[in-house]
């Protein structure tokens, strides 16, 4: 066994990477990297701010961002984490940015290469929702994303990180991906199935990551990504754009899955090659025109991307069996729509047309307009956002619906201080010294909406959902900590 100060590298796992890189990259260069600690990482999330706006907000705090080739809105970051978690940072907890490794914004980037604008697109194995926010920013929050999680754990993790992100066009379903062909045939402009995988490329972050690694797990894992994105593969439309990406190394999870399905529908794939991605791509372009990434090649974790067009249909496959179930949602229209929009807009919560309403018993909901031709096909977990419960004197507005819809520079906002917004985080009332007039206010911090708060007499009563209240030390780095 070859084991490195960091990582450990198994020497069967050494051999089949030295089959794997090609001869212009060194093994000793490649061992040298598994060695050296993980570059960190953040992406700047669209939704909220823009690139230049979050720039000039944390050029105070002596940041040393350095931009990601691949991705505007990406940057490795180094920074002192001893005083303040980089999660800790009032810039993360409102959503600002998305601490996310840089190589897995990749696969996103070459989703959208080349000006593609797909309006339904499905992440097949989403959580914890690093490339499902980045595919909403790209789609600025219109159209519909399918995000799939088989793991049913791990949803709520997903659901987290959309809502503190502000997206508001995903419907989430838990099924195991294979599914998908079957259950939507033809039903997405572009799909992106970061694959279940060995891992191999993580061992920077995870330096055990290979602990039980064998060449017998590589040929199981390999036939489930074969099913895997045979599925996905139907489930798209002709002409679509299918993205297959995994953060392992070997060819035989990585090229030959995607050579697999070539030589599965000859006449029906298409490889589109990645050379133009961003200027550097060629250091790490496969013969096919695939990016084969080592960690030595951008000094990132390992990866590999591929893109493939869908160029014909192919044969459908058998109608799953399973019940799909009553449907327990009916669309709001009219009179009852205006009531619900007009109430919202009341509280400074306005949408258009790509969302609409939907209730179920007390609950009021907004769907993406685009997902609704999918309904009674799949059963979701949960679609869009929660908007409101109905009670006898309105509306109950929901937290998730608040940081989607409120925007920065609303004229209902009550800003808090740095100390206020530090005991909202913390699940307490604010005590303000000049209470709003209002009975309900968006309260905000630095123009970023945390949640919706009633005025009792001189109190706000704090909305945070209880899942989310934090602990310890929080949160500005320009302003101090509280």
């Amino acid at each position: 066994m070859a084991q490195s100060a960091s990582a450990y590298l198994p020497e069967a796992f050494l051999s089949v990477i030295r089959e794997a890189m090609p001869e212009a990259l060194s093994l000793d260069d490649f061992i040298a990297a598994c060695q050296r600690p993980l570059r960190r990482s953040i992406r700047i999330n669209t939704l909220k701010i823009s690139v230049s706006d979050f720039l000039e907000r944390v050029a105070p705090y002596g940041w040393q961002l350095t931009p990601v080739p691949w991705c505007e809105e990406g940057f490795w970051i180094d920074r002192d984490e001893t005083s303040l978690p980089l999660g800790s940072t009032a810039e993360h907890l409102s959503g600002l940015f998305y601490i996310q490794e840089a190589s897995s914004m990749l696969p996103v980037a070459a989703l959208f290469a080349d000006g593609n604008a797909p309006q339904r697109v499905m992440d097949v194995a989403a959580a914890p929702g690093s490339k499902t926010t980045q595919i909403a920013a790209r789609m600025q929050n219109e159209g519909a994303i399918l995000a799939n999680e088989y793991s049913a754990s791990r949803v709520k993790v997903l659901h987290a990180n959309l809502s503190r992100c502000g997206v508001a066009n995903v419907a989430l379903t838990h099924f195991d991906g294979r599914v998908f062909g079957a259950a939507l045939p033809e039903a997405f402009d572009a799909i992106l199935l970061d694959a279940p995988c060995s891992g191999e490329g993580v061992v920077r972050k995870d330096p055990d990551a290979l602990r039980n690694w064998s060449v017998e797990s590589n040929h199981e894992i390999a036939a489930t990504q074969r099913e895997l994105i045979d599925s996905a593969f139907h489930a798209l439309r002709p002409g679509g754009t299918l993205v297959y990406s995994t953060c392992t190394l070997n060819r035989e999870e990585n090229q030959a899955v995607c050579l697999w399905l070539l030589f599965r529908y000859p006449q029906a794939v298409e490889i589109v090659p990645l050379d133009g991605l961003f200027p550097e791509a060629g250091e790490a372009l496969t013969p096919e025109g695939f990016l084969h990434v080592f960690p030595q090649v951008y000094d990132c974790e390992g990866f590999f991307v591929a893109r493939l067009r869908k160029t014909a249909s192919v044969d459908a496959l058998p109608k799953p069996k399973y019940k799909v179930g009553t449907f327990p949602f009916s669309p709001l229209k009219g009179r009852e729509a205006r009531e619900v929009a007009n109430a919202a807009a009341g509280v400074g919560l306005e949408w258009d047309e790509t969302l609409q309403l939907w209730q179920r018993d007390k609950e009021v909901w907004l769907f993406p307009a685009d997902i609704e031709p999918l309904i009674g096909q799949v059963r979701f977990s949960r679609i869009g956002l929660r908007l409101a419960e109905r009670f006898n004197k309105g509306f109950r507005w929901q937290h998730e619906a608040v940081v989607a819809l409120a925007g920065t520079g609303n004229k209902l906002a009550f800003e808090l201080s740095l100390e206020e917004a530090g005991e909202w985080y913390r699940g307490r009332d604010i005590w303000p010294a000049n209470p709003p007039s209002a009975d309900e206010v968006i309260v905000t911090f630095q123009a970023q909406p945390l949640g919706l708060a009633k005025r009792v007499g001189s109190r706000l009563k704090n909305s945070y959902p209880r899942e989310l209240v934090r602990d310890g030390v929080l949160f500005s780095e320009l302003n101090g900590f509280v």
